[in-house]
């Protein structure tokens, strides 16, 4: 049995945690930036612990109103500080139920824009620096922010099963055609490209990438269909989410 790590970021308020945390390895949980306050946090921190899921802070730009998929323009400092503070707004919710915080994981155009800016990329390194938990980083292999936190930070490096790629291996816009994956056998095709040929195809041809955990927005529509589907061609295979 071969053992894979499918995670998925919960708690934005889609109604879909309770039916996919089973089927997860691991969760970043939205802890203010873009979504979530403290019931939202518990009850997401209480269902992973129910299904034995390891749990992440998931922090964005502080944007409500855009979901935290808009890149804002903030000082290192105050980007620093908005990233500490949510990240400690979790933990501290997660030593108040027993569960150790496993992760860290940017959100959106965060994570996108710190892939790709040195600065970003320092703040974000620094924020989990100060706050003395050493939690992994999930973020995409060779990106700035990879390199920035490889000797500091113990990093995971990721994939994405339901978005499409550019051939310089950086997510397409959600405004592009092909952004978005919601067939489920067009998730599972990427999914499995990644994990036994560490492959992903572009409009440029497969492209080498690697990644140890792979993951699934929890809002997209069909994203339990998938998920479902996904367990299913997997045990197929001998694979086992965990």
């Amino acid at each position: 049995m071969k053992i894979i790590n499918i995670n998925a970021d919960l708690g934005e308020g889609t109604g879909n945690d309770k039916a996919l945390m089973p089927m997860l390895a691991s969760c970043s949980i939205a802890c203010g930036g873009h979504y979530g306050d403290e019931k939202t946090m518990r009850t997401a921190l209480r269902l992973a612990k129910k299904y034995n899921v390891k749990v992440g802070a998931h922090p964005s730009f502080p944007d409500l109103e855009n979901f935290g998929r808009e890149k804002l323009t903030l000082t290192k400092d105050e980007l620093r500080s908005t990233v500490y503070e949510q990240i400690m707004r979790l933990a501290i919710i997660c030593d108040e139920e027993d569960i150790p915080l496993h992760h860290v994981k940017p959100h959106g155009a965060l994570y996108n824009y710190a892939a790709i800016d040195a600065a970003t990329a320092d703040a974000i390194v620094e924020a989990i620096l100060d706050t003395k938990l050493r939690p992994k980083l999930y973020i995409q292999h060779d990106s700035i922010l990879y390199h920035k936190a490889k000797n500091l930070l113990p990093v995971v490096p990721e994939a994405f099963i339901d978005r499409g790629y550019s051939p310089d291996l950086k997510l397409k816009l959600r405004s592009e055609e092909g952004a978005v994956i919601t067939s489920p056998e067009e998730a599972w095709e990427q999914l499995i490209g990644f994990v036994e040929n560490n492959k992903v195809s572009t409009a440029a041809g497969d492209k080498a990438i690697i990644a140890e955990t792979f993951c699934l927005h929890s809002d997209h529509g069909n994203a339990v269909e998938i998920l479902r589907y996904l367990k299913q061609k997997l045990t197929e295979l001998n694979y086992r989410i965990g």
